[in-house]
């Protein structure tokens, strides 16, 4: 298994694990993510902040990760965090905990770049997710209504969310 920052030639992997992922939230009740522009996730790659796990030459998981997120964390965008964003699993490779294997590399990350937390935020109500992602060992922290705010995704407009963090 090998985590590495995504290149040019991965956005297809990516946006293919994005509707993969939507289609599963669909299947499991829970329609979180609406979709993904071609053009901002690549433009995430081109700067550096999309991530993949290879695993055997394929990609098992994507994320994306950032140090700030104003829109989401207000005031507290000014703690010394990194933000886990847009985790989305290969179905082939479902079930491997890669949550815990991202927060291990993030940790690491984070110790080199003097952060004190890692955060993450999820749709409200998806138990099953949120509990998992206290296993893992976020704590929550708040649940915020997001409004009309254009220049996130559209699935963050209108809508509730909870908040984690965990520290370093």
């Amino acid at each position: 298994m090998i985590i590495e920052k995504s290149c040019i030639s991965d956005l297809s992997a990516h946006m293919e694990l994005y509707h993969k992922a939507i289609a599963f939230q669909r299947s499991v009740g829970n329609a979180n993510w609406i979709g993904f522009d071609d053009q901002a996730v690549l433009k995430e790659i081109e700067s550096e902040l999309q991530y993949k796990i290879v695993i055997d030459g394929k990609i098992a998981c994507v994320f994306l990760l950032t140090t700030s997120d104003p829109i989401i964390w207000k005031e507290k965008d000014a703690d010394p965090a990194i933000y886990i964003h847009r985790i989305a699993t290969n179905p082939d490779f479902r079930g491997q905990n890669f949550v815990k294997k991202i927060i291990d590399f993030v940790k690491d990350l984070a110790l080199k770049e003097h952060k004190t937390f890692i955060r993450m935020d999820t749709t409200a109500g998806n138990d099953r997710l949120n509990d998992y992602y206290k296993k893992c060992g976020f704590t929550i922290v708040d649940t915020i209504s997001i409004q009309g705010t254009a220049d996130m995704p559209t699935h963050y407009q209108n809508n509730l969310f909870t908040l984690f963090e965990m520290n370093v």
